[in-house]
């Protein structure tokens, strides 16, 4: 039998179902009542897997509800999906032509059924955003106060201060949370022991990578976006480039490879062979920050600390 693939356009107030390769398709609302009668006529046709596009937050509760129906559901990135509606030639764009072509997409690619985060990881996640979030805005508001004065500069003083209130609560929020929890405790205490990782890159990888050290360093390095893309088409070859995957997790591993590779004695030395080789900067810096993966998802399969070379 054909196996059969579920696309599911999230909206606001409702969803858009189209099922592979029968093409029925149908509505229900995005509520209790709608979930239900989703989960329920879905486990009818024991779907091979079943894709909702990330939203801004409106797709959470449903791909919740269809994990907790025991359905295989995964939620796909809209830049992918949106690439293969152009090179599907359709132009057209309304939530049943958009869950059609998340069907159409789910079917060709095929891609791994991972676990969802669960509830209370899915917690440290929205933590740790929020807390980026909140430095994002003290950045911000540092640059325009250079250039205010007066009331202007007074008003921005304020609100830094409040800012800065706002990260300590957050701060200690995430230390209750990480050490309420001995799994976590003990995961943060081994991703710490490897000199350049704090606290922070700790809880950003436990929160938006909770793969580690269950994938390959292969695996794990794409999912984080670390892995090279190669470009060579006949003679030509031109240089490999990094990019997609989990771009808060790229961030954290690059801000502890820039530190690694000051103060971790084996990234140190691996990067200064890389330097002495003629490698640019940026380049040995990438590098660093692959290998500072691997290491991390090894410490974390294995469950033993840091033992430098």
């Amino acid at each position: 039998m054909d196996a059969v693939f579920v696309g599911i356009d999230v909206s606001k107030d409702r969803l858009d179902v189209h099922v592979l390769p029968s093409g029925e398709a149908f509505a229900v609302a995005r509520n209790g009542n709608g979930l239900a009668a989703l989960n329920e006529r879905l486990a009818g046709v024991t779907p091979a897997a079943v894709a909702v596009e990330a939203t801004g937050g409106f797709e959470s509760v449903v791909a919740a509800s269809l994990a907790g129906a025991g359905l295989p559901v995964i939620v796909i990135n809209p830049a992918q999906v949106r690439a293969f509606a152009r090179a599907l030639g359709k132009r057209a764009k309304s939530d049943p032509i958009d869950a059609a072509v998340i069907a159409r997409f789910l079917a060709a690619t095929r891609p791994p059924i991972r676990p969802l985060p669960d509830e209370q990881t899915q917690a440290l996640a929205d933590l740790v955003a929020r807390r980026r979030q909140i430095v994002q805005m003290i950045v911000a508001d540092r640059q325009r106060q250079r250039r205010a004065a007066g009331r202007t500069e007074r008003s921005i003083r304020r609100l830094l201060a409040a800012l800065e209130r706002e990260l300590s609560e957050l701060d200690k929020a995430l230390d209750e949370t990480v050490r309420g929890s001995p799994a976590w405790r003990h995961n943060q205490d081994l991703l710490t022991s490897v000199p350049g990782v704090g606290p922070v890159v700790a809880r950003t990888l436990l929160a938006e990578l909770p793969e580690l050290g269950t994938l390959s360093r292969r695996q794990i390095a794409a999912l984080a976006g670390l892995a090279p893309w190669t470009r060579q088409s006949g003679a030509w070859k031109g240089k490999s480039f990094i990019g997609g995957g989990r771009g808060t997790v790229r961030a954290a591993l690059f801000v502890a490879a820039l530190v690694a590779g000051r103060f971790n004695p084996t990234l140190s030395t691996f990067r200064q062979r890389l330097l002495v080789a003629g490698k640019a900067k940026t380049l040995a810096t990438v590098a660093v920050a692959r290998k500072l993966l691997t290491i991390l998802n090894a410490i974390i399969r294995e469950q033993k600390p840091w033992q430098p070379a």
